[in-house]
């Protein structure tokens, strides 16, 4: 079964209305809007920052938080009458709780047409591995292993 109403959405959509924030569709605009999926032993995470200079960007891992910040200038021009204006400026900060499993001291950022890519590497004892099964008999217990009964000191070959 799908819900197709999602009370929280609603709530942040209306929050969103009363208070005045900007609007994309009816909805809260998103100052840094993210992906994030695992593509084999890494996690990759795709942050939009169009019209932010690449400088303003910081990224940091401080213990398990992960922490993307990035600015935004408005523009300053004297002689510019808005008509209409929805791109947010002003100082932005996603942060991210990382899991156990993840190799932190070799996280990668990159910067691609105003798109941060930051790729996450899972450790190598958390990466699925196949248990190989061997066929044959198993071992017989020896005298000294075999269990005994509770309460008797008899072994259960006696």
């Amino acid at each position: 079964m799908v819900l197709t109403f999602d009370p929280f959405r609603e709530f942040d959509r209306l929050a969103g209305q009363m208070l005045g924030a900007p609007g994309v569709g009816g909805g809260t605009a998103v100052a840094m809007p993210m992906d994030l999926y695992r593509s084999g032993d890494h996690f990759v995470l795709h942050c939009d920052l169009a019209g932010i200079d690449p400088g303003s960007v910081n990224v940091d891992v401080d213990g398990r938080v992960l922490t993307i910040r990035a600015e935004r200038s408005a523009r300053t021009d004297a002689d510019v009458q808005w008509l209409r204006r929805e791109r947010v400026t002003g100082t932005f900060e996603r942060r991210l709780t990382l899991g156990d499993g993840l190799d932190l001291t070799k996280i990668d950022a990159t910067w691609q047409d105003g798109v941060l890519t930051v790729t996450i590497p899972v450790v190598e004892a958390a990466k699925p591995r196949r248990i190989e099964i061997t066929t044959g008999r198993a071992p017989a217990l020896q005298p000294a292993d075999q269990p005994t009964i509770e309460g008797e000191s008899k072994s259960l070959a006696d």
